[in-house]
């Protein structure tokens, strides 16, 4: 029997030292272990604890992990996770689906006729962006493998209705927004985690989906596995925002990422996960 593991990565699976949320003292704090590095610097983090059992997990052949994220592939591709490769990935938030490291050419294919089909064009939102941005507080403006567009913000002086009224613009437009600390995502709507998840579990015969994630972004993920976890932090637990099979963690920071790694192995193989201390 197989089964699918689909987990979000940035502030679920891993961490940056400004998300670690360790607020013990640094005797009792957990090692670390870092899985990226970029231009020479260390940027993310998950527990030792955490990377023995996800290792340990991706070596059950009867396991299918699937790390599933917003990021690009390029984003993605810098992460070195402990255990055995992950033979598929999901990268753009559904809109690239990896096998073994390379971009699936087939799913591609059939993301960009959903979008033309039912979303207004990239151009026009990614200009609405730009106009509608104020230099006071706008950083960056990105374009994410020519699938969603995204800014950089000084999230302090963002004023408290931008966001809202952004929504109701792509709203109509067949888009979604979505602001994750200093970034404001806006992505099509058929531009989900949840239809490459599914497009993975018919290719691998998975019989039961696992997930966790944190932001909104995530909430449809969750929504169709058949079991799913998400952190006490984030989108989602800042709006209280639950569902049927989801089930709302206490833990939060990367002490959150090495339970959400350890629920996957009970889910996963029936019985508790022993600790890889």
């Amino acid at each position: 029997m197989t089964v699918l593991i689909a987990s979000d990565l940035d502030r679920t699976l891993i961490y940056s030292t400004a998300a670690l949320g360790l607020t013990m003292p640094d005797a009792q704090a957990p090692r670390l272990l870092c899985v990226e590095v970029h231009e020479s610097k260390p940027l993310s983090y998950m527990t030792e604890t955490a990377a023995g059992l996800l290792a340990a997990l991706t070596e059950d052949p009867g396991v299918v992990f699937v790390p599933t994220t917003t990021r690009t592939r390029k984003q993605y591709q810098r992460i070195r996770f402990p255990g055995r490769p992950a033979p598929y990935a999901i990268c753009a938030n559904g809109g690239q689906l990896l096998v073994d490291g390379v971009p699936d050419r087939d799913w591609r294919r059939q993301v960009a006729a959903r979008l033309a089909a039912e979303c207004a064009p990239l151009d026009e939102v990614r200009a609405h962006l730009t106009a509608a941005a104020d230099p006071a507080w706008l950083r960056k403006e990105r374009v994410a493998e020519d699938l969603f567009a995204y800014l950089v913000v000084e999230r302090q002086l963002l004023p408290a209705d931008w966001v809202k009224e952004l929504s109701a613009w792509a709203e109509a437009r067949g888009w979604t927004v979505s602001l994750q600390g200093r970034k404001i995502y806006a992505v099509p709507r058929p531009l989900t985690k949840s239809a490459a998840m599914h497009e993975v579990a018919r290719r691998t015969g998975a019989v039961r989906t696992f997930a966790a994630g944190d932001s909104l972004l995530d909430a449809d993920l969750l929504t169709a596995a058949d079991q799913a976890w998400r952190p006490g932090h984030g989108e989602l637990a800042d709006s209280r925002w639950t569902a049927p099979g989801v089930t709302a963690l206490t833990e939060a920071g990367v002490l959150a990422g090495e339970e959400i790694v350890r629920q996957f192995g009970r889910a996963a193989r029936g019985t508790d996960v022993p600790s890889a201390d």
